[in-house]
This record gives structure tokens, C-alpha cells and sequence, in this order.
């Protein structure tokens, strides 16, 4: 029995990762749609620990640019009001 009929692909983490590099990241949410495209390529030519490492790290680096961008985010927010705040005093 063929393992990819009984196996489904592991997440693609491709729609996660494109609103990483619009709204987060970009060099992260990147890297994370250059391993989400490996996923089901791999997975479908029998490769499947590669599917599983490509959607590891797509994963990882999706993950990685969310985090990044809302430090970014709180540190810019921060940044702004904090200086108008001591700026009115």
C-alpha cells in the first residue's frame, strides 16, 4: 500500500506566512513561504521527512516574524506616545 494515500501533507503554513511578510516581517515571512512551498512537492514525491522538516521550519520562521513584528509594533507604539507624553510635560 502506497504511504501517500493513507498520509495527508503536514501544514503548509503558506497563508500564515504571507501575512507574516505583508504585516510583520518581510525577510522572515520569506523564508517561511520559501520552506511552506517545499511541503507538498516533497510530500507527494515520497519524501516525507522532508515535508515534515519544510513545515518545521516554515513554522519556525513564520512564528519567528510574528513575534518579531509585534516587538516591533509595541517598541514603535512605545517610541511614539511615550516621547509625546514626556514631550508635554
Amino acid at each position: 500500500m502506497d504511504n501517500n494515500n493513507t498520509q495527508r501533507p503536514p501544514k503548509t503554513w503558506l497563508v500564515e506566512s504571507i501575512l507574516v511578510t505583508i504585516f510583520c516581517c518581510l525577510p522572515f515571512g520569506i523564508a517561511g513561504i520559501v520552506n511552506a512551498s517545499k511541503i507538498e512537492s516533497r510530500f507527494y514525491a515520497g519524501d516525507i521527512d522532508g515535508a515534515n522538516r519544510a513545515s518545521a521550519d516554515a513554522k519556525k520562521w513564520t512564528t519567528y516574524g510574528f513575534w518579531f513584528g509585534i516587538v516591533v509594533g509595541v517598541l514603535y507604539f512605545f517610541a511614539v506616545f511615550g516621547a509625546a507624553a514626556l514631550g508635554a510635560y
